[in-house]
This record gives structure tokens, sequence and C-alpha cells, in this order.
């Protein structure tokens, strides 16, 4: 079972513990947005929905800090289209 999605600062990035495995979503800040540039899911880990879960959970951080998201990768740009509900958070 997947842990919680957390905001790594140092590393820009959100991660997502799966067992000893980490799913992560690298980003840049500007003032408004967070832009998400690249999620990676190990190798063992894919085809669980752990990309999804990754992805929801740096969007429900993303909406707490009042930002707004811009998908510069495939996965979230995929992901928003399949969400209508995290419409708001599109910059």
């Amino acid at each position: 079972m997947p842990g919680t999605v957390r905001d790594n600062k140092d590393k820009s990035r959100f991660e997502l513990d799966v067992g000893a495995e980490v799913a992560f979503a690298n980003y840049r800040l500007t003032p408004q947005a967070v832009i998400i540039t690249h999620t990676e899911t190990p190798r063992a880990l894919r085809g669980r929905g752990i990309a999804s879960e990754l992805v929801k959970g740096a969007l429900e951080l993303i909406r707490a800090d009042g930002k707004k998201v811009i998908g510069a990768c495939g996965f979230v740009v995929d992901y928003l289209d399949k969400h209508p509900e995290d419409a708001d958070l599109v910059a």
C-alpha cells in the first residue's frame, strides 16, 4: 500500500514511497504555479496506479498551497484530462 505523497523541496519533487521504492514527480516553481516536468515510477511498480496516486497527492499539496499546476509531462497532462474535478488547478 502506498504511503503519503510528500513535497521534497530540496530535490524539487513530489515523492510517494511504496515499500522500499520511491515514485516521484519533478517540478519547477513559478510565483503562481508548479510546473510538473517529469514523473517516474520504478519499473517494478508500473501498472498498479502508483503514478496516478502520486499525481493526485501532488495536486492536493499544490491546492493546499493555493497554487496552480502546469503539466509539462505527458502523464500529468493525461491525468488532468481524465480528472475534470481538478480543472480549477490548471494554470
